[in-house]
This record gives C-alpha cells, structure tokens and sequence, in this order.
C-alpha cells in the first residue's frame, strides 16, 4: 500500500538528474523544508510532456520546497526531456524500479509485455519525509489536483 498521510515515505537512492549532469542521490538529500515527490511512467510521453509543462506554468519550482520527478527512464533521457522542456525542475532516474516499488506504487502497463512502471502519484512530504498529502491516479491521463498540492504545500511552508 502506498503510503498514506501521516506515514512516513521510504527513502531511496537514484540518479537525480538536472538537465545536464546526474549524480547518485538520496530523496533526504533533496528535502529542503519538505518535497512534492511526482511519480509518473516515461518521460517524453506525451502525457509526462504536458504535465510538467503545467507545473512549469503553475509556478511549481517557485514552492519554497523543491518539486522532484521520478520515473523509470535512464539518466541521458531524463536530461534530454529537461532540456527540451526548458524544465527547472530536476527528476530521478528510477532505472530499476527501486523508488517506485518503495512506494508500492509499480504497475504492470498493458500492452507493454511485462514493462512495469510507476502509476502518477503525487506526494507532498514534510522536512521529516512525513506524508502531508498524496494523490494517486486511477488512470494514466487524469490530472493532478494541483489546486490541492499547492495548497497542502502553502500548509507546509507556513
């Protein structure tokens, strides 16, 4: 089950990528305050596309926490999909399914032989990986509640 509000969230290790370089890192290591953890299944996909450009037109990377990505993509896509997006966010590279399985969050996607990747879920934490809100998609196209995110993460910052 994935982790619910007031639970604490797994750790894990990943490459986290900038658009330019990746380094191995932990998702502690990133909390500044807290985090808003995106999962979602490939980078370059249409619906990852569009997504991350509304959290760019949203003013996401303005939050006074930072907003991380993870899918399963390797580290030269992540940053080639940063890069064409113009994208100030930063993603991690889940090659193996390790932070997506953590969260009990892998799913078998049909027509994909037996790919398995992250269902869309959103995860705003606080500085101590406590789970402050969460939403998890039922489909792979529905949109995230952003109203609701950026609420929870005006909560947290205050």
């Amino acid at each position: 089950m994935p982790p619910s509000e007031g639970e604490h969230a797994p750790d894990f290790q990943a490459l986290l990528c900038d658009g330019e370089t990746f380094r191995p890192r932990r998702l502690a290591d990133v909390l500044d305050g807290g985090c808003v953890v995106v999962f979602y299944g490939f980078s370059f996909s249409a619906i990852a596309e569009n997504w991350w450009k509304r959290y760019d037109r949203a003013g996401w990377d303005t939050f006074d926490v930072p907003v991380v990505g993870v899918s399963r993509d390797g580290p030269y896509a992540q940053n080639a999909f940063l890069r064409d997006l113009d994208s100030p966010f930063r993603l991690f590279s889940d090659i193996d399914g390790t932070a997506a399985d953590a969260y009990d969050l892998l799913t078998e996607r049909d027509g994909m032989g037996s790919t398995r990747t992250a269902r869309r879920a959103v995860f705003v934490l606080d500085a101590d990986r406590r789970v402050v809100d969460r939403w998890l998609a039922d489909d792979w196209i529905s949109p995230v509640p952003r109203e609701d995110i950026e609420a929870a993460v005006a909560e947290l910052t205050r």
